[in-house]
């Protein structure tokens, strides 16, 4: 599936904005981007709009805001992730984002900490 110009612009300007906590950078996948940190994806990015990943730690900050979660359709089943819509204003302010790109993070290296744990 093909990235259009304005798909790649907006992942370039949620990578931008997502600096403050790192070299964060993209890879395209799902049709869409991953957003990265040291590796661990943190974010995704599809249709326009930017996702993070959540879990039982912050999953109630996110729902509180009522902000939507990734999902996709496979086999006519609605499938989802554990990404969460990030908070609008996060996308007009990097302080805001650093806030929340930060617990898109953080939901990621506990989730890297579990499945290193289970390797034992």
């Amino acid at each position: 599936m093909a990235i259009s110009r304005e798909d790649q612009e907006f992942c370039d300007y949620v990578v931008g904005l997502c600096q403050l906590i790192g070299p964060v950078y993209s890879k395209r996948m799902f049709g869409g981007f991953g957003v990265f940190l040291d590796d661990l994806m943190f974010g995704l990015i599809n249709n326009n709009v930017f996702y993070l990943k959540v879990d039982n730690e912050s999953r109630q900050e996110f729902e509180a805001l009522e902000l939507l979660p990734f999902s996709y359709q496979r086999q006519g089943k609605e499938m989802s992730l554990g990404y969460l819509q990030a908070p609008e204003e996060a996308l007009e302010s990097t302080e805001l984002m650093m806030v929340w790109a930060n617990k898109g993070f953080g939901a990621a290296l506990r989730a890297a900490a579990k499945k290193r744990k289970l390797k034992l």
